[in-house]
């Protein structure tokens, strides 16, 4: 299976499906963050291994403590996705940090303040005018 077939694009958006399901509704542990979002899944062409980017909304403790949470259910996440898909081989799961949700809302917030700055900055440069 190459890496960029439709197959292989196929199994990793159901991949990343039932793990965002599972991490939501299945898992109890409360380190486990609930603003926690399965960026992307990238299941190795033989089928044994399984990359999943994920991203939690907070500060870097709760990262910290979620992924802690995360790799310790390990095991209890393997054997739902074996239940859930069907695959010749279930994937040993990797958990990795991505931090793009957090730099979408960082950098959001920077140009709503520089917005605000301008439009007070072009207020005042006006209000000069008409003096």
């Amino acid at each position: 299976m190459r890496k960029n077939s439709l197959k292989s694009t196929r199994i990793n958006g159901e991949v990343q499906r039932v793990l965002a399901e599972v991490i939501h509704g299945e898992i109890k542990d409360p380190r486990i963050s609930p603003w926690t979002s399965v960026v992307s899944a990238e299941v190795a062409p033989d089928l044994k291994s399984c990359k999943v980017w994920v991203s939690v909304l907070g500060d870097e403790e709760t990262r910290k403590a979620t992924l802690e949470g995360l790799r310790s259910a390990e095991g209890f996440i393997k054997r739902q996705l074996a239940r859930t898909i069907n695959l010749r081989n279930t994937p040993d799961i990797t958990f990795k940090m991505d931090q793009s949700i957090e730099y979408g809302v960082n950098m959001s917030r920077k140009i709503d303040e520089i917005v605000a700055q301008d439009k007070e900055n072009a207020k005042g440069r006006q209000e000069d005018a008409e003096e």
